[in-house]
């Protein structure tokens, strides 16, 4: 027969210590982590926004370094993705940035090979070296930024519906919504102006972000509930930062301050188990 530990009382000692710092916790994090990645997306929401993304990249990042498992990362980082992507594309849209002729074919099909790739369900392992080399080319482009090119060439629709297929299906993987790839490409085949390349890519970020998470959904039946706690803060950040950010903040230093966010996440991912 067992001896249970006792106190004065007689009542068992461990009887409350199963209680004691049981915090309320969401996917294994307390409410005090919470509420930083909650303040942290935000403020994502707001850098990225004000120079015409959608976050997903910075998402990924913050969430990598806060110890979420890659399987959550994913399909919250969409999430996020349509709220602020949905945003820009209609501010950039009433601005008269947007350039349909441009856009259609590179989503033409990167719509359904965004849903195969949020579809796919890879190993952690590979997860991880996928997202970690999404971050380091995220950050590199965010160093090596291009300017306004002076001329444009439209693409041939069949280049174009072959790129858009090929990083739908990146970012369906990846949990991203492709604009970081699609911006910097548009602006180095010169194919268009920086404002015409940011209204393209928040749509195309936008439609790709749904077909992933559509992909994603069907394969799993859920979505992490952390996407609907973080939801507020990426709406508000985007909303602030599509507003004013680009107005106020010199774009060189916010690229230089989330590529160096986004290069320790990602060499975080590939290096470390």
């Amino acid at each position: 027969m067992k001896l249970r530990p006792q106190n004065r009382d007689g009542r068992l000692k461990h009887a409350n210590h199963r209680n004691l710092g049981n915090k309320p916790r969401l996917n294994g994090m307390d409410y005090a982590h919470l509420i930083f990645l909650l303040l942290a997306v935000g403020v994502i929401a707001f850098l990225y926004s004000s120079v015409g993304h959608a976050g997903a990249s910075g998402y990924i990042a913050i969430m990598t370094l806060g110890g979420i498992a890659p399987a959550i990362i994913r399909p919250t980082a969409l999430v996020l993705n349509i709220l602020v992507a949905s945003i820009g594309a209609l501010q950039f849209w009433r601005a008269g940035h947007f350039d349909w002729k441009l856009f259609w074919p590179f989503a033409l099909l990167s719509v359904p090979a965004a849903y195969f790739g949020g579809y796919l369900q890879p190993s952690a392992s590979v997860l991880k070296i996928l997202i970690g080399l999404v971050l380091l080319f995220s950050a590199v482009r965010l160093i090596f930024r291009r300017f306004d090119p002076p001329a444009v060439i439209s693409p041939s629709p069949s280049t174009a519906i072959g790129v858009g297929a090929g990083i739908g299906f990146l970012s369906g993987l990846t949990g991203t919504g492709g604009g970081i790839f699609l911006t910097p490409l548009l602006l180095f085949c010169r194919w268009a102006h920086i404002r015409q390349a940011a209204a393209v890519s928040a749509l195309f970020i936008l439609v790709n972000s749904l077909s992933g998470l559509a992909g994603y959904f069907t394969a799993k039946h859920s979505i992490p509930s952390l996407g609907i706690f973080l939801a507020a803060a990426a709406i508000v950040g985007g909303l602030i930062g599509s507003n004013l950010g680009s107005r106020h903040f010199p774009a060189r230093i916010i690229s230089l301050m989330l590529a160096t966010v986004l290069m320790v996440a990602g060499m975080k991912l590939i290096f470390t188990n």
